[in-house]
Parts: structure tokens; sequence; C-alpha cells
């Protein structure tokens, strides 16, 4: 017959949890001053969270704001949480839970809230009592809270109302070195009332000053990598009515930021690890802890895990048998993790209480659990809700909560079809009407998506940014143009009576003239030299591409007292230069992501067959467009899809006239209140014609009088210039 003992627990790894509790010990003794009980309550609408204290609070502690989540956060040094809890479940009004954290002798008090508003700290007695102000709604609108706190005295991070208070400038932007290499970025404040709002994008830090502005000097980028830390820069730009601080880190980090008085501080520390130790996996942060155990029971090993994290365990009455392990610096999840799966276990956590049990009854409690209070949600009675709508169109968030493409003046759950109860927001049970005339809408469901609906309909029904856009279509057009020509010719001169006057004999004589048919010699009112059929070389200038513009001419006339002929010559020359812009500017303003269109032109009639053989009259047009749809992103830049048009009427033809068009189609990403290219099309003609007698007009010099030569050259340039501006509200200041 053989026996089997378990092994005995090693007694280093037993007292593991008696260390923990003698460690903590002394802290307990030693403190000043602690939470006795904390308690909470409801008081004119707001909800009002009382701390009773062993000694009274020398000063009002320092706290800060949190947007999103929505959560207040006070700090009281020199004060311990003697209550037994580190959380407790509120959900009454604006309050969701109270959490309380201990570091050392500090204990951090941490309200969760619904909706950010303000709050009031004071002293009473032995009791802190912190009250924050009901959240104020208007007939059926959403709760719009004005995300401040409001402190009697050194006031910590708020959020203000950003509509209703006027833009403030940052003072200060510094970086300094921390303990531990950690980076601090430290801005002076103009007062307690900025709100800050803080969120990670990417491997980046973004932190928002809202309703701030920032000098010039402020606005840089500071290079701050030999400070050693892991921030490598800090980039601080104006966006809007708001200053965007962009924070670039490296490596492992984590961070932290709080509020005193008028400084805002935002720490980036580094997270060591010790290439010495197992590393944790993802997602595993809790402290490290070594365990060596042979033949343990999962249930007293758990027991040690709850010593060492002061974690209330409850273990299910099904969870059995035994675990050899030896983890040596692994973090006290990723042990727990490890020991569930190998034992198929799972454990739910609520608040400081994790509750560890066959995974298997996990899920059919957690099925009990849905199917109750889907039960409940059936059974539980409807409530109607009305919300005013102020900017968005209560018919679109009616077929939004029902899932419908196309609605009419009511809907309710049971007319949504199969196909789009995927997308319903509403219950089962739920019916939203609205009604067009004083757009408003009346939604009937359960409390819980009442409060959903709420929540969708504040983030819906806000402003929309608007944007002026203006487009600039530049024309410009530079031409020149040269033509040179000669006609030359004879004439006799038997055919005038009486002669010449003053002709001389055997001496040669000239006669000037304004053209060729000027220099004829007139002897009395009815006798005129004829010289129009005596051109054997007619080369003019050629004025045609010039615009109708005539050209000058110069010609001479030779003969001989003994000849009875004329010699005619005609120089024609012509040189024409032209330069002209012509400028279109159309501008249109509309809605952030709404498609606005501009046109002006001229619609032109043309003849088209019909399918019975008819001719009917349509119309095309020739117009000036502009089609633009605008996005504006979140730095505050635009992008544009924009689609402009420059039409004219070209020449007639048998069909019609022909147009002439100009087209340009594009999306590009401007900056506000920059102006981009967005298009150019530049064209040269350039033309050169000679017109000669044959063999004559390459004879050199004399060949001159045997040619003509016209050149032209006709640039043109189209430009297309397109400006985004986005119109701010009302209390912006002016740029």
């Amino acid at each position: 017959m053989k026996t089997t003992q378990k092994a005995p627990i090693p007694r280093w790894s037993v007292r593991l949890a008696t260390l923990a509790a003698l460690a903590a010990a002394p802290v307990l003794g030693w403190a000043q001053n602690a939470i006795q009980s904390l308690s909470s309550g409801v008081k004119d609408g707001g909800e009002v969270i009382r701390l009773e204290l062993s000694e009274p609070l020398a000063a009002l502690p320092a706290g800060f704001v949190l947007q999103s989540p929505a959560r207040v956060a006070l700090d009281l040094p020199g004060v311990i949480n003697a209550t037994g809890r580190s959380q407790q479940e509120v959900n009454q009004g604006n309050l969701r839970s109270v959490a309380l954290a201990q570091a050392g002798d500090r204990t951090r008090l941490v309200l969760n809230l619904k909706q950010s508003t303000r709050y009031r700290a004071e002293i009473d007695g032995k009791a802190l009592v912190v009250t924050l102000e009901p959240v104020q709604v208007s007939s059926g609108t959403p709760a719009t809270a004005a995300a401040a706190g409001v402190r009697t005295s050194a006031e910590p991070l708020h959020f203000a109302d950003s509509r209703n208070t006027a833009p403030e400038s940052l003072r200060d932007i510094d970086f300094r070195r921390g303990r531990d290499g950690a980076g601090r970025v430290v801005v002076d404040l103009p007062s307690n009332q900025v709100g800050v709002d803080i969120r990670q994008q990417g491997q980046n830090l973004i932190v928002e000053f809202l309703r701030s502005t920032a000098p010039e000097g402020l606005r840089r980028r500071l290079d701050v990598t030999d400070f050693g830390t892991p921030v490598q820069s800090v980039s601080t730009t104006q966006v809007g009515d708001r200053v965007r601080m962009t924070i670039e880190p490296r490596g492992n980090w984590e961070h932290s930021a709080y509020q005193s008085d008028n400084q805002f501080v935002l720490e980036v520390r580094p997270v060591k690890v010790d290439p010495q130790k197992l590393t944790a996996g993802p997602g595993f942060s809790g402290d490290k802890l070594s365990l060596n155990f042979q033949s343990i029971e999962v249930r007293a090993l758990l027991q040690v895990i709850a010593d060492f994290t002061n974690f209330n365990i409850v273990t299910s009455d099904t969870v059995t048998g035994n675990v050899t392990l030896r983890l040596k610096d692994v973090p006290w999840d990723q042990a727990l993790d490890i020991i569930m799966q190998a034992k198929g276990l799972g454990v739910k956590k609520t608040g400081n209480v994790l509750w560890v049990a066959p995974k298997e009854e996990l899920a059919a409690k957690e099925k009990a659990e849905l199917e109750a209070r889907a039960q409940v949600a059936a059974l539980e009675p409807l409530r109607t809700q009305a919300f005013q709508l102020n900017y968005t169109k209560a018919e679109e968030i009616s077929r939004a909560l029902t899932g419908q493409q196309t609605g009419s003046g009511g809907a309710s759950g049971a007319s949504a079809g199969a196909s789009t109860s995927a997308t319903r927001l509403l219950s089962a049970r739920g019916s939203v009407l609205y009604e067009a005339r004083t757009n408003q809408l009346f939604v009937t469901d359960i409390p819980a998506k009442l409060e959903e609906v709420a929540q969708m309909v504040s983030r819906i029904d806000i402003p929309v940014r608007q944007v002026m856009i203006e487009a600039r279509i530049v024309e410009a057009e530079d031409t020149f143009g040269r033509s040179l020509g000669i006609k030359l010719g004879s004439s006799d001169m038997r055919g005038i009576r009486g002669g010449v006057p003053g002709w001389n004999a055997g001496v040669g004589n000239l006669a000037i003239g304004g053209n060729y048919n000027a220099i004829g010699y007139q002897t009395n009112q009815s006798e005129q030299v004829d010289f129009s059929n005596t051109q054997f070389v007619n080369l003019p200038a050629n004025t045609s591409s010039f615009g109708g513009a005539s050209a000058a001419s110069f010609a001479l006339s030779l003969f001989g007292a003994a000849s009875n002929r004329f010699l005619n010559l005609e120089l024609s020359a012509l040189e024409a230069e032209g330069r002209g812009k012509l400028v279109s500017s159309p501008r249109v303003i509309t809605a952030d992501q709404v498609k606005a269109l501009i046109e002006q032109g001229t619609e032109l009639p043309y003849q088209s067959a019909t399918s019975s053989g008819a001719t009917a009259i349509q119309f095309r047009k020739a117009n000036l467009k502009l089609e633009v749809t605008p996005q504006i992103t979140p730095e505050g830049s635009v992008i544009l899809d924009v689609d402009v048009n420059k039409d004219s009427v070209g020449q007639s033809t048998s069909a019609g006239f022909a147009i002439n068009t100009k087209h340009v189609k594009t999306q590009v990403l401007v900056e506000n209140g920059g102006t981009v290219v967005i298009g150019g099309i530049f064209q040269i003609d350039e033309t050169e014609s000679v017109n000669k007698v044959p063999v004559l007009g390459d004879i050199p010099y004399v060949g001159a009088l045997f040619r003509n030569k016209t050149r032209s050259s006709n640039k043109t340039e189209l430009l297309v210039f397109l400006t985004p501006k986005v119109i701010t509200d009302r209390n912006a200041p002016a740029r």
C-alpha cells in the first residue's frame, strides 16, 4: 500500500501576507489624520459627499477635474483611508461612484460623474463636504453642464463653459526634467477657469486648452531631446479658439497631470523594466511577486494572492484541485491569470472584490443576470421625454433612432422591419414621434434607453461650423503680331489727254502717294490715271489675324519724260500688340461637409431629335460655376472637394453655338485663410508665314520686293485660386 503526503508549504511563502500586513501597520499607527466614514446624499438637486475625519483639515485640499471621463479628484495630504473600503457605488443623480485611493500618507478622493459639472468644497468641523452643483436641463433638452470646478480657495484644474467666456492668453510654457528622468511640461495659465482636455492620439499626447490663445512667442516647437526624458518635442499651435499642445514621447512611458492654482503640470515618466526579471505580458501592471509551491491547493494559493494584493477574494465551492508552480518576479495579476488558465477558472471583479469560479459557472450566472435584466426591461414602466432640437432636424434623429432610411411623421417600434432592428437605438417597446413645426422629438422608452438617447442628442444637436470659399479665376492674354507686304506694278501714260502738267522731257520725275491707288495723276476734274490693272506683284500685308486692323502703306511712282509708262511701288506694314486680363471671383458660404453650388451664365438653345422623330428645343449651359464641399479638420485646416467651371460662348456652327470650356475638379487640403493654386493652363501659339513669288522671292535683297512676311505670337494663361475661411462664432475675437 502506497501513501502520499502533501508537500509542506514553504515558510517564506506563507509569511508573504503577514509581512505585507506588518508593513501596512505602522502607516496606520503613524498617520495623524484618517477618513473614518464616507456618505453621500442629495441637497437642492445636487449631490453632496461628506467625509468624516479624525481631525479637522488645516486647509482645503487641492484637486483637479477631468472632462473625459467626467471626474473630480481631490488630494488629501497627511490623510489615510480607515473606512476599509476603496470604492462605493452610488448611481444617484450625476454621481456614479466614489473611490478612495491611498498612496503612503496621502489619499485621493475620486468622484466618477456622468457629466462634468461645478463643485464646491468646504470644511465643516472635522468633516470635508464636497457639493456638486445640479446639471441644468432645459425642457427636454439634454443636460448641458458647465464643466467647471469651483472652490472657495486654491482652485484646481477647471473646465469653464466655453460658450460664455472670452478667450484668455497663456502666460508661459516651460519644460523641466524631473526625478527619475521624467519630463515635466509646465504651463502658466491666465486663470484657474481655463479648461484642459488631455487625450492620447497614437504615440503622442494631445493637450488642448479650451477658449485660450497663445502669444506668437509661445507658438513654437521645443526640441527637448537633450534633457534625457521620454519626451522628444513639445509643439504648441493655435487651433481656432483653443491652444493645442502636441507632446511626442518615445519608448515605454506613462503620464499624469495635475493643476495647482494657475499652474498646469503634465509629467511623462519612463516605465522601468528590469532585464533580470520576467517581462510582464500585455495588460499586466500589478506589483511583482515570487511563488514557489509544490502541489498546493488552489484555494490556499488564492488566499496568498489575496493577502499580497489586499483584495477580497471570494472562491466558489466548486473550485478544487492542486497546482504546482514556480514564478519569480511576476506581476500578481499575471500570476492570477496563469492560475486561472491552468485550472479552467474565471474571475469577475467588482470593486476590490474578486469572485473566482469555473468559467462555466460564471457564464451561466452572467447569462442568468442578462435574462433577468431583459425580463426587467420587458416589464419596466415606459417614460416619455421631449427633446427640443436647435440645430438638427427632428425627422433625421427620428430615422436614426428607429433605423429607418425613410420616415414619416411618426414611427413606432412595431413598424420597424427586421432588417433595420440591428441599428435601432430604442428598445423593442420604444417609439419615437417628431413634430416638424416646433422641431421637437418625443421618445417613449425605458429610463436607460432615454439616457442613451439624451447622450446621442447632446452630441448631434450642436451648431455646425461654416466655411466661406472664394475662388478666383484669372485669364491673361498677351498677343503680338507683325506683317510686311508689297505691291509692284506699272501703268500706261498714253491714255491721258493733254499730257501731264509739269512733265520735263528727258528728266526723271517722282510722284509720292499714300497708297497704290492714290498716286494716279489727275489732269482735270474728270480724268485720272488708272493703275488698277497694272499690278504684276500683289503681296500686301496680311491683316486677317490682327482683329481687322488696317495696315499702313507707303507708295512710290517712278516715271521719265521720254517714257510713257509709270513704275508703281507700294509698301504696307502692320504691327499689333495687345494685353488683356479677365478675373472671375465666385464665392459661397456653406456648412461643414455640406455641398454648395453657385453659378452664373447663359443657356444656349439647340434642337434635338425625339423618339417620335420630331425635334425639340433643349438648352446647354455656358456658365461660371463653383461647386464645393468643405470638411474642417481637427487642426483647423479645410479639405475641399471642389469643381470649378469657366465656360463661354464659342463660334457659331450649323448645329448651334460651340462652348469654350475651362474645367477644374480636385480635392485639396488648405489651411484656414490660406490661398492655394488648384490649377493652371499656360498656352503659347507662335506662327510665322511667308508668301513670295517663286525664284524671285529668294533673290538676296531684291527678293524682298517679291514676298510678304507675317509673324504672330499669342500667349494665354489660366490660373484658379482658392481661399477657404472658417467663420467663427460671434463671441470669437477678431483676428
